[in-house]
């Protein structure tokens, strides 16, 4: 939306693709993004008019607005995932997560996006959100000093999304107008990030409720992996793995839960399934890439129960 703000701003409709949190279970998500590419015949980011994204659906959501497919993104997936999420502690994880960034993103800013972004994330000292954009369009305020993605890279702002402290470092970023701020992972204040999706659609953007064509994609919910010895006898570390993982999931139940009910007349499609069998069990810092491609399997599965209204919406 960077380059094509106005065409959007007198577009009939406005198409709005919301990703969750939920680590190395984004191979869900990009299982049902798989399908949705390839219904839709052209990269998502010309489909959508924003892509908002938390943790790994900032991940996802930065990759396609830069014009990445999603097999691309997938291949970026299978090769590091499993590396970072293997790592043994928070500092290991962090180098890895950066590593993972700088090598992905290279010297991208929010400049050269294709389309509106989102890259949700929280500031530890003050608690308060704070949500890297690309278009002063989206601006809710201050418009006179924006600056795309407050002039920090893609990189360090996904990095910064993906912080699930305490199992990585929280990151500091430095904007434009050289601030030093410390980030947590955007998980913390909305793990699913559609509400500010809709506030820039409706309050920035402008357009009715009934004019937004919403498509909200989370990372399945499933069974808690039973622990390994070592995981056993370090029970506080089994606890706050637990503890992180419903912390994410209550938040992105409760968000759900107020877009339904703030915003009803928001023609949406929620694409999150919940799997029961024990074989399903895995949490946010899974590595095992055989499993992660059964999410993905999974995903591509979701999607055929909503292919009729998807197709309604997007084509």
């Amino acid at each position: 939306m960077t380059d094509n703000s106005n065409q959007v701003l007198s577009a009939s409709l406005l198409r709005v693709l919301t990703l969750d949190g939920g680590g190395a279970k984004g191979f869900y998500t990009l299982g049902v993004l798989k399908e949705i590419e390839a219904m839709v015949g052209c990269p998502l980011y010309q489909k959508f008019d924003l892509v908002f994204g938390t943790s790994t659906g900032a991940i996802i959501a930065s990759l396609i607005a830069l014009g990445y497919s999603i097999d691309a993104i997938l291949n970026l997936y299978r090769s590091h995932v499993p590396t970072v999420m293997s790592q043994k502690d928070a500092s290991a994880r962090s180098a890895a997560l950066k590593k993972l960034a700088n090598e992905i993103f290279v010297n991208a800013s929010f400049s050269d996006v294709k389309t509106g972004i989102g890259v949700i994330t929280a500031k530890w000292l003050t608690e308060r959100p704070m949500i890297f954009k690309g278009s002063v369009a989206q601006a809710h305020g201050r418009v006179g000093t924006f600056v795309p993605g407050f002039g920090v890279s893609v990189a360090d702002a996904v990095r910064a999304s993906c912080s699930a402290y305490p199992f990585f470092a929280r990151t500091i970023i430095t904007t434009a107008t050289g601030e030093e701020i410390e980030l947590v992972d955007g998980g913390y204040c909305a793990n699913n990030p559609t509400l500010y999706a809709i506030a820039d659609a409706v309050r920035a953007l402008g357009f009715a409720h009934e004019d937004i064509r919403l498509v909200s994609v989370g990372v399945g919910v499933y069974p808690e992996p039973k622990p390994k010895l070592l995981m056993r006898l370090a029970k506080k570390y089994l606890i706050s793995v637990q503890l992180l993982q419903k912390t994410l999931e209550i938040n992105t139940q409760s968000m759900d839960q107020l877009c339904s009910i703030l915003f009803h007349d928001v023609p949406t499609v929620r694409i999150s399934d919940t799997y029961v069998a024990p074989e399903m069990a895995t949490d946010l810092l899974e590595h095992d890439l055989k499993k992660l491609d059964i999410l993905f399997q999974r995903g591509r599965e979701s999607f055929a129960s909503r292919e009729k209204i998807l197709r309604e919406y997007l084509m």
